[in-house]
């Protein structure tokens, strides 16, 4: 049975290992690891920046962008579910001494307008200063509405913010406007990037690179975050084996992703259909969302813990946690699964006997 819970949990397939084994290598901390400049390089150069740096994790490139913008006593806006603010062990005010301000999600995934503009703190010596808005795209598996990240992003500019993008499944958000506008996902991640001055990128997720991040911005900027990613130990050696799967998954893991997507609407509707006609779970099993890769659905109390035992005995894997007095389960498609997996793991809720 599949591995639901994540699609961090990806292996590499056997195109990029080749790729690895046959990447030219360096010492990166000298700059000279051919295969780590050529990815950022292309990176860059792919979403519209100048510059790239590759580290080993996407909470090491957030908090290596967050003291890029921040200094000690400064504040950063975030969400309330934010991986900044919530995921990332606190580091941004254990190592990063930056205050985060964290402000409620609307039923959509977005920071209300007024609330962004609400946080923003006056020029007093009382307060922490104001320097930066963070977003998340997705979040939750939710894709933030374009528009409403220019408006976001006018905002920040009319204050004199930064900007900054956890962009951890940027291209599970773009793949989800191309299949909406007819587009290419290319032009459209790029086009999210456009209004933020930094953007963290993970390749270790959805694209299914086994280790390692992006940080996107400016050559001044990303100069410093280098700086900044050896403070924090994050300068590796010969790290072009692993810059060389995250070439191979720029190239070529990101149209797949439509895959995933699609894969993910099955599950849902299936999950569906289970919580309107099951015997035991009709009623007790909703989907609450469904969007791009990544699914919840909750499960009433009375039948949670027997559920859940049940897709664990039988080899389906999902995470789970308490959420309004039920069980909260999560699911989430990648690489590693399949139409099969998929279809395996209805069948096994469809079996559910209470």
């Amino acid at each position: 049975m599949p591995d639901f819970r994540s699609d961090t949990v990806t292996q590499p397939t056997a195109a990029m290992r080749a790729a690895m084994l046959a990447a030219p290598l360096g010492d990166d901390v000298f700059g000279d690891d051919p295969s780590v400049n050529a990815l950022q390089a292309h990176a860059a150069g792919l979403l519209g920046f100048e510059a790239a740096l590759f580290a080993p994790s996407g909470t090491q490139t957030n908090l290596i962008a967050l003291m890029g913008h921040c200094q000690r006593g400064d504040e950063a806006i975030v969400g309330q579910n934010w991986h900044t603010y919530r995921w990332e062990g606190g580091g941004m005010a254990v190592l990063g001494s930056i205050q985060p301000q964290p402000v409620e999600h609307q039923p959509d995934g977005t920071l209300a307008l007024a609330d962004i503009a609400a946080a923003i703190k006056p020029d007093d010596p009382h307060f922490a200063r104001t320097r930066l808005v963070v977003l998340e795209n997705t979040t939750g598996g939710r894709v933030l509405p374009t528009p409403y990240v220019a408006q976001v992003a006018q905002l920040a500019r009319s204050r004199g913010l930064g900007m900054h993008l956890d962009g951890a499944r940027l291209f599970n958000a773009a793949m989800a406007n191309a299949e909406a506008n007819g587009t290419g996902v290319y032009d459209e991640a790029r086009a999210l990037c456009g209004h933020f001055d930094t953007v963290s990128l993970c390749l270790s997720k959805g694209l299914g690179a086994p280790v390692g991040s992006l940080l996107l911005g400016s050559h001044d900027f990303i100069a410093r975050a280098r700086r900044t990613r050896k403070m924090l130990g994050g300068g590796m050696r010969q790290a072009g084996m692993l810059a060389a799967a995250g070439q191979h998954a720029l190239e070529h893991h990101v149209e797949r992703l439509a895959e995933d997507h699609a894969l993910l609407r099955r599950l849902a509707e299936g999950l569906a259909q289970a919580g309107r006609s099951h015997p035991v779970l009709a009623g007790r099993l909703t989907v609450a969302s469904a969007h791009t890769n990544i699914l919840f659905a909750d499960v009433q109390a009375d039948v949670a813990p027997a559920f859940t035992a049940w897709l664990a005995a039988h080899g389906v894997r999902v995470t789970s946690g308490l959420y309004a007095g039920q069980t909260r389960l999560r699911w989430v498609t990648h690489l590693d699964v399949s139409a099969a997996d998929v279809e395996a793991a209805l069948d096994c809720v469809q079996r559910f006997a209470g």
